[in-house]
C-alpha cells in the first residue's frame, strides 16, 4: 500500500473535510530507506509495518528480526484519543510521529546495540521511561554470563510495560535471551511473537501424505532391527489406511491398526499417532533430526500441533520430538526460527503436568546458558521447570512400574474424586503429580526426576526381531539416559513403584561394574520400594488370559517366584548393599487390587516385598494405591517426606 493509499484511508476514518496533500516532500526525503504500508485500527494499537529498502547500504541492525524476517520489522503505537475536536490534522501528525518512531527504533538499534554505523545518528531520541528497556537488552548481550542473566530475569520481573515494548524486545533479543524468558516463570508472554506463517502444504497433498512422506524419508541406517520393523510396519499401515481413507472406505487390512479401538475413529488420526510414534524414535538419532529439519518437518509437525489442539497425545508426541532435536546445538536457531520457543513457553504455564514437563524439557534442552545437563527422551523434571535462584543441592528420582507412566503413576488416590477445578484452586488438597506439587513445595533444594521408559513400540506387535523388554535391556538404557541428566553428580534418593524396583537394582548392579557410572554408586543416599515384588508376584499362578490383562507375557515370566532371573537379581543386590551406606525403606499393599469387575489380585504378598533390609512398612491399600496418598497428611506421603529429610539431612544443609 503506497503512503498516499494510506493517508486517504486515514482522512475517511477520520471523516476529516479537507483531503490529505499531495505533495510529500518530506517523506521523499527517506523514501529510499523505508516504505510504509499499514492499517489504523480503531480500539486498539496503530500497528504500522515498514519494510527497509536498501538498508545495507544505509544501517546495520544487530537483531535478530532482520534475519528472521527478512529485513521486516515492527513498530507498535498507542494513538491518542480520537475525538473529533481532536482530529484536524490528525493525517500530517501521524506522519511526523511515525517519522519520530521509525527514528527512534533505527538510532536506538544502532546506537545502544553498538552497531558499527553508530554515528550515522547523531543523537537517540528516546523517552525516560524507554531507557531501561533498551539498556537490558543491551545488557542481555553482554560477554558476563552474570550480567546477561540479570539481565533476563530483570525482563521477566517487569509487568509495568507498554505492548509495544515487550514486542520490540520479542524482535530485538536474541536466541539466548528468547529461550532464557521462555524458561522465565514470570515471563509476560508478549515477549515471544507468534510462530511465522507456515508453507502452504503441497498440491493434492494432506498433511496425513506428507507426515507418511517424512517418515519415508528417514535414513533406515543406525537403528536396530526393532526400529527398522516398526518403521517399516508404520509405512504399511498407514498407506492402507490413507488408501482406504481416499476410496471413503475405513478398513483393518493387513495386521491391523493397534489403535483403532473402534469403528468410529477418525483414519487420518490413526495414521497421524501411528507414524508420530516411528518418527519420535528417529529423532533419537543425531543424523535423523538434521533430515527431519531438512525436510520441513519442523513446520509440518507444527501444523500438526495446530490441527490437534483437542488431542493431548498427539501434541505430546510432537513435542517428544522437538525436545530430542533440541539435544543437538546445530539445530537451536532453525528451532528457534521456526516458532517452537513461543509455543513452548506458552506450553510451559499449561496447568496440564504432561504439556508443560515436555514443554520443560524441550526449553531446557535449549537452554544451555543456564543447563548443563542433557534430558533425553522419557527423562523429565518435575521441579525446577523455571530457572531459579534456589540452589539445588540434591535428587530425587521416581521410577514407574509396568503399565506406569511419569506423571499418572505418581498422581494422588483417585477415590476422592475432586475436580480439577478445585486442584487449581488449591493444590494442597489435590494434586494431579505430589511429587511436583507437594514434595517440591516441602523440599525446594531438590531437582524432582521422573522417568519414563517407553513401551509402546515394543508392544506394537509380537514378532520384533529382538527382544526390547528384558529388566537388563530396560536398566541399560535408562541408566545411560539418567547419566547424561547428570544423576550422579549430585546425593541422590530413588522412589520406585512394583518392577520400577526391580529396575533401581539392576541400574545400581550395571553401574557399580562401570567406572563412569560410579558417581551413581557413591552418591546414592537412600532407597524407597513401593510394593516391590523382590521375591515374584502370585501374577504368574494365575491364568493366561488374567497375565495379560497385566503385562506382556516375557515380564510375568521375570515376575514369576521360581524366576532365575529375578533370584539372581536379588542375591546380587544383597551382596552389593552390604557393604554400603544408603538407607532403605519398603512399602508394601495388604489389599487385593480389583481387575475391571470380576477379577481381584493382591499382586505382591507381603513377603515377597521384603528385602531383607531396611524397613517394612505394610499399608491397608491396593497396589495401585500403593504410591498414590489420599491427601498430603497421609501416612505414606508423610513417611515419605520424612524419609526424604532424615537420609538428606546433611547435604540439605551445606
Amino acid at each position: 500500500m503506497s503512503l498516499a493509499a494510506y493517508c486517504v484511508i486515514c482522512w475517511r476514518r477520520i471523516g476529516t473535510s479537507t483531503p490529505p496533500p499531495r505533495s510529500f516532500t518530506y517523506w521523499r526525503q527517506i523514501r529510499n530507506i523505508i516504505k510504509f504500508t499499514g492499517s489504523l485500527i480503531l480500539g486498539g494499537s496503530l500497528f504500522l509495518t515498514y519494510e527497509v529498502l536498501a538498508l545495507k547500504k544505509s544501517l546495520t541492525l544487530d537483531t535478530q528480526v532482520v534475519e528472521r524476517e527478512k529485513m521486516k520489522s515492527y513498530i507498535y503505537l498507542h494513538p491518542g484519543p480520537l475525538d473529533k475536536r481532536e482530529n484536524h490534522g490528525i493525517a500530517c501528525l501521524a506522519r511526523k510521529e511515525l517519522h519520530k518512531a521509525v527514528r527512534k527504533i533505527l538510532a536506538a538499534s544502532a546506537k545502544i546495540l553498538q552497531s558499527p554505523f553508530a554515528d550515522t545518528f547523531s543523537t537517540v531520541d528516546i523517552e525516560d521511561h524507554e531507557c531501561a528497556m533498551w539498556l537490558l537488552l543491551k545488557k542481555s548481550k553482554a560477554d558476563e554470563r552474570t550480567a546477561r542473566l540479570e539481565a533476563v530475569q530483570e525482563m521477566s520481573e517487569t509487568h509495568h510495560w507498554h505492548d509495544y515494548q515487550y514486542r520490540i524486545i520479542a524482535q530485538a533479543c536474541d536466541a539466548r535471551t528468547l529461550i532464557g524468558l521462555a524458561r522465565s516463570k514470570e515471563s509476560d508472554l508478549r515477549f515471544f511473537l507468534p510462530p511465522p506463517p507456515l508453507p502452504s502444504l503441497k498440491e493434492d497433498s494432506s498433511i496425513e501424505e506428507e507426515l507418511r512422506q517424512l517418515l519415508a524419508s528417514l535414513p533406515q541406517t543406525e537403528l536396530d532391527e526393532c526400529i527398522q520393523y516398526f518403521t517399516s510396519l508404520a509405512l504399511s499401515e498407514s498407506s492402507q489406511s490413507l488408501a482406504a481413507q481416499k476410496g471413503g472406505l475405513w478398513c483393518f487390512g493387513g495386521n491391523g491398526l493397534p489403535y483403532a479401538e473402534s469403528f468410529g475413529e477418525v483414519p487420518s488420526a490413526t495414521v497421524e499417532m501411528f507414524c508420530l510414534e516411528a518418527i519420535v524414535k528417529h529423532s533419537e538419532i543425531p543424523t535423523h533430526c538434521d533430515k527431519i529439519e531438512a525436510s520441513g518437518g519442523l513446520q509440518l509437525l507444527q501444523r500438526l500441533y495446530q490441527l490437534h489442539r483437542d488431542c493431548p497425545k498427539v501434541q505430546r508426541n510432537i513435542m517428544r520430538i522437538i525436545g530430542n532435536m533440541a539435544l543437538n546445538e546445530h539445530l537451536f536457531s532453525t528451532i528457534v526460527h521456526s516458532g517452537w520457543v513461543s509455543i513452548m513457553a506458552e506450553a510451559l504455564k499449561s496447568p496440564h503436568i504432561m504439556k508443560s514437563s515436555h514443554a520443560a524439557r524441550t526449553l531446557a534442552n535449549l537452554d544451555r546458558e543456564t543447563v548443563q545437563e542433557r534430558y533425553q527422551d522419557g527423562v523429565y523434571v518435575l521441579h525446577p521447570q523455571y530457572r531459579t535462584s534456589q540452589p539445588i543441592k540434591a535428587d530425587v528420582l521416581f521410577i514407574h512400574g509396568l503399565m506406569g507412566a511419569a506423571f499418572k503413576t505418581w498422581r494422588q488416590q483417585d477415590s476422592e474424586r475432586i475436580l480439577i477445578e478445585k486442584a487449581l484452586e488449591d493444590e494442597d488438597r489435590y494434586t494431579t503429580c505430589w511429587p511436583k506439587t507437594w514434595l517440591a513445595r516441602d523440599c525446594p533444594a531438590l531437582r524432582i526426576i521422573s522417568v519414563e521408559y517407553d513401551t509402546t513400540l515394543s508392544d506394537w506387535r509380537a514378532g520384533c526381531p529382538a527382544e526390547r523388554k528384558t529388566i537388563a535391556f530396560r536398566s541399560n538404557e535408562l541408566l545411560s539416559k539418567l547419566r547424561a541428566a547428570g544423576v550422579g553428580d549430585r546425593p541422590m534418593i530413588w522412589i520406585s513403584h512394583s518392577m520400577g524396583g526391580l529396575l533401581v537394582k539392576k541400574m545400581l548392579l550395571e553401574a557399580s561394574q562401570k567406572p563412569e557410572m560410579s558417581p551413581i554408586i557413591s552418591n546414592t543416599r537412600g532407597i524407597i520400594f513401593y510394593s516391590v515384588p523382590h521375591h515374584g508376584s502370585h501374577l504368574a499362578e494365575y491364568s493366561v488370559n488374567i497375565r495379560y490383562l497385566l503385562f506382556p507375557s516375557l515380564e510375568v515370566k521375570e515376575l514369576s517366584k521360581d524366576s532365575p532371573a529375578l533370584k539372581t537379581l536379588q542375591d546380587d543386590f544383597l551382596e552389593f548393599a552390604k557393604d554400603k551406606s544408603f538407607q532403605v525403606l519398603s512399602f508394601v499393599e495388604t489389599q487385593p487390587t480389583y481387575i475391571g469387575s470380576m477379577i481381584k489380585l493382591h499382586v505382591v504378598p507381603v513377603e515377597s516385598a521384603d528385602l531383607g533390609i531396611g524397613e517394612l512398612i505394610p499399608v491397608d491399600v491396593n497396589h495401585l494405591n500403593i504410591c498414590k496418598p489420599k491427601k498430603k497428611e497421609a501416612f505414606l506421603y508423610q513417611r515419605t517426606l520424612q524419609f526424604i529429610r532424615e537420609t538428606l539431612a546433611k547435604d540439605l544443609e551445606k
